[in-house]
């Protein structure tokens, strides 16, 4: 049984008149009551009672009649979420992401704004954990602070930041407009563990060394938010990404260095083979709210 046979009985149904439906059908009434002999032979039952005057299903009929409405309007909707798949409108996108920076909630929310029926699936991970899950395919976008480019993964800058000095409220050097180095060299510093993110422990580690200061690391955390709520009970200072202020944590102050320090990247990654148009539209929401921040910024410099 073919879907065509199923069409041409649903009209024969709804009419109740081979002329009548043979015209909605664009065709010749002979061939339409062929098709409907060869179904109902198929079957091996009657579903119409045929007489000069009138048509009417049989009770085989009715039945089979709601259920090839079902499986046609499952056909359909099938026929219509493939094409909207392919365009990208619906689907699944697994993101992880190293904590809720502004530029991710932003990009999340327009996302969601734009493809409402696309499913997000979100994970907070460090920046190994993300590497490790783009390349077994378990997420396809990840937000983390080393560049990729290795002919496996790419990578793209979707935030530029600077680094900051988290501080209890109430701690002496608080007081101070900005934070020379020098001033926090007998600091005791919460920092995450090197080995989930290597490349920014290192960036940061280096910026320090460079004034010729070893960081005394005497706590460690995995995510921004718990280093934060441990600076704000007293139990060290921190260095973070900028965007980290936007926590506005009770009890912690985010301050400047007095020697600028150089710019820290968040980098938008995914793997090189991914062929999901989903994933070119997410690509494409990252970088037009990255161009937004730049030229916002651009023109409030000048």
């Amino acid at each position: 049984m073919d879907i065509r046979k199923m069409r041409y009985f649903i009209t024969v149904a709804e009419e109740l008149n081979f002329s009548r439906a043979a015209e909605r059908l664009r065709m010749a009434q002979p061939p339409l009551s062929q098709e409907i002999r060869k179904l109902e032979e198929e079957l091996g039952v009657q579903l119409f009672h045929r007489t000069k005057r009138k048509v009417e299903l049989t009770n085989a009929g009715r039945i089979f009649l709601d259920g090839v409405r079902q499986i046609l309007f499952q056909v359909d909707k099938t026929i219509r979420e493939t094409q909207l798949a392919n365009e990208g409108k619906i689907g699944q996108l697994t993101v992880g992401f190293v904590d809720s920076t502004e530029i991710v909630i932003e990009i999340l929310k327009n996302f969601r704004e734009r493809f409402p029926k696309i499913q997000l699936v979100l994970h907070e991970m460090t920046t190994e954990q993300q590497l490790t899950a783009l390349h077994e395919k378990q997420i396809q976008i990840g937000f983390f602070r080393t560049k990729q480019n290795n002919g496996i993964l790419c990578s793209e800058v979707c935030c530029e930041e600077t680094l900051k000095l988290a501080l209890p409220e109430n701690h002496p050097l608080a007081s101070l407009p900005e934070v020379p180095l020098q001033l926090l060299v007998d600091e005791s510093f919460i920092l995450f563990p090197r080995h989930l993110g290597p490349d920014f422990y290192d960036f940061i580690t280096s910026y320090f060394s460079e004034q010729g200061i070893r960081l005394n690391v005497v706590q460690e955390a995995i995510q921004m938010q718990t280093i934060v709520n441990l600076v704000a009970i007293g139990m060290g200072i921190s260095v973070v990404p900028s965007s980290v202020e936007t926590y506005k944590q009770n009890g912690v102050i985010f301050k400047n260095f007095k020697e600028t320090p150089p710019k820290i990247n968040l980098y938008v990654g995914w793997s090189q083979d991914e062929k999901s148009t989903v994933v070119n539209q997410f690509l494409t929401i990252v970088r037009e709210v990255y161009a937004s921040k730049t030229n916002h910024l651009l023109t409030n410099e000048l």
